[in-house]
Parts: C-alpha cells; sequence; structure tokens
C-alpha cells in the first residue's frame, strides 16, 4: 500500500480552503473501511487517503510549520498503513460512560489476543498490536492493529473473546471486500 510521502501534505492554510471537500472524501473512503464487531468495538481500516487525512487534520488542528514536525506525523499515521500484504487497521473501543470504559477496559486486557480476520478457507489471521497499548492493567480504548493477510481479502473480521459486548464476528459486505481489494492491490 502506498505510503504519505511529504509533498502531499498542504500547508494548513491552503488545506482549510480546501478541507470541506478533502473531508467529504476522506469520510467515503473511512465508510467502506468501518467494520462493527459487538456493541463496542469498531474497526477502520486505513490506506493512503484515510491517513492523509488524519496527517493534514493533525497539521491543521496543531498549526503546524516546521518541516520536522510534520515529518514526525507522517512518519507516525504512515505506521499503520498495512505493507507486504498486511492490512493496517485502527480499532475504536466505543464506550461513551468514563467509568464504564474504565471498569470494560479492564477486563478486556486480553483482547487484542482474541482479534481476527476471518479469510475464505476459513483461516482465522490473528490480528498483531502494539504491546505499548497495554498497560497499567487494562488496554487502551483505541488500538493500531495489523491483519497479516498476506495479500488475501477477509470475508469477516471478529473477536473469539467471551463476552457478548466485544465477541462476535461480522461478514465483511461486497463494498467492504472492494475497498480492501483496492487497497491491497494498491
Amino acid at each position: 500500500m502506498k505510503t504519505v510521502e511529504r509533498r502531499e501534505i498542504l500547508d494548513y492554510l491552503t488545506y482549510e480552503e480546501r478541507r470541506a471537500a478533502v473531508r467529504d472524501a476522506a469520510m467515503r473512503a473511512k465508510d467502506e473501511r468501518r467494520v462493527h464487531v459487538g456493541r463496542y468495538l469498531t474497526f477502520l481500516f486505513e490506506n493512503h487517503d484515510t491517513i492523509r487525512y488524519q496527517v493534514q487534520e493533525m497539521v491543521r488542528a496543531e498549526r503546524m510549520v516546521r518541516e520536522a514536525d510534520i515529518a514526525h506525523e507522517i512518519e507516525t499515521y504512515n505506521e499503520l498503513i498495512g505493507t507486504g500484504g498486511d492490512l493496517g487497521c485502527t480499532l475504536l473501543i466505543e464506550v461513551d460512560d468514563p467509568a464504564v470504559r474504565a471498569e470494560k477496559l479492564k477486563r478486556w486486557l486480553a483482547l487484542p489476543r482474541h482479534l481476527y480476520a476471518k479469510l475464505e478457507d476459513g483461516t482465522k489471521v490473528r490480528a498483531r498490536f502494539d504491546e505499548r497499548q497495554v498497560g497499567d492493567g487494562r488496554v487502551s480504548s483505541v488500538q493500531y492493529l495489523k491483519f497479516p493477510v498476506g495479500g488475501r481479502v477477509p470475508l469477516a473480521i471478529g473477536s473469539d473473546i467471551d463476552d457478548p459486548d466485544v465477541g462476535g464476528e461480522t461478514i465483511l459486505s461486497p463494498a467492504q471486500q472492494a475497498a480492501l481489494v483496492a487497497d491491497l492491490a494498491g
């Protein structure tokens, strides 16, 4: 998958002028790559367009002008893009109530090891996750995952943890599969 390059990032003032159109395109790309599992899990598969948008939003929000700061954002966000046939993904654990969220994130400490992409032959490819996002006896509510699918498009995304709030499997729609095919090809 193609990573974001510095030449693709606009200065924050120019971006502000074009933001509405860029945002609309990015939201369409995200919609095609968003998969809900259980009550609280949202998987967002990342690609060049979603990452470029995230970098651009950070440059805008922080009013970045220093090249070193912009380069750091590009490098950081590019890590989320799958490479070598992998699919990169941001997992959002969406629990609105802070007290409930804190309790559940402790209970779901093992969650990242239970996440998978199911392939056409039934194989469950386990997610690789950043160990730095688990600590203090709880899992982070945002996880950055890689699914080493070897260039194959999953049929479903799931969690086989024994908890109905975050367990289950979601079959990808034809549009979601087509988006991932395009990402893996490009």
